[in-house]
């Protein structure tokens, strides 16, 4: 049974959630209380960190994404790249149409299989990748983390994106 969708426990006292503290019905109805709210604010805040330095380099966020993709394999499918990005088609070709339109990237058919189509960077494309070196360490001193604290962070947040997954979501 899908943990997510199984029943609330019935009203009456606070039950233990595995060796934690009790759970309370009404506090986990709380904004606060949620974990959602808590990763999709510091989402926000993230992608509001990288709107200026986005601008610069004339990027959207999603775009950013795709972008740093290519810079480490130039020439991935469009399939590949929205399973990278955990985007679909309805939403990853206007991004690679705008990305097209801007100079910094080719679609082509494969040779090969004519049923897929390259996604490849222009020159224009490689080019926007050593302006892009200074944001990085932006968005780390933006954080006010470590390293070492951060590599830790994006461990545990891809290992419950793991598990979101596997429950469904």
């Amino acid at each position: 049974m899908n943990p997510l969708a199984a029943p609330l426990p019935p009203l009456g006292p606070p039950v233990a959630v595995d060796d934690g503290p009790p759970f309370d019905r009404d506090a986990a109805l709380r904004l606060d209380n949620q974990l959602c709210f808590a990763l999709y604010s510091a989402s926000l805040a993230m992608t509001k960190v990288y709107r200026p330095l986005l601008t610069e380099l004339g990027l959207t966020y999603p775009q950013y994404l795709a972008m740093l993709l290519l810079w480490e394999r130039d020439g991935l499918g469009v399939g590949e790249l929205g399973e990278r990005l955990f985007l679909d088609s309805a939403t990853l070709t206007p991004l690679l149409k705008r990305l097209e339109q801007a100079g910094l990237i080719a679609r082509s058919r494969d040779t090969a299989d004519e049923r897929r189509v390259i996604v490849s960077l222009t020159d224009a494309g490689r080019a926007l990748r050593e302006r892009a070196h200074p944001l990085p360490p932006a968005i780390l001193e933006a954080t006010g983390c470590g390293l070492a604290e951060l590599a830790e962070l994006k461990a545990r947040l891809e290992a419950l994106r793991k598990r979101l997954q596997a429950a469904g979501g």
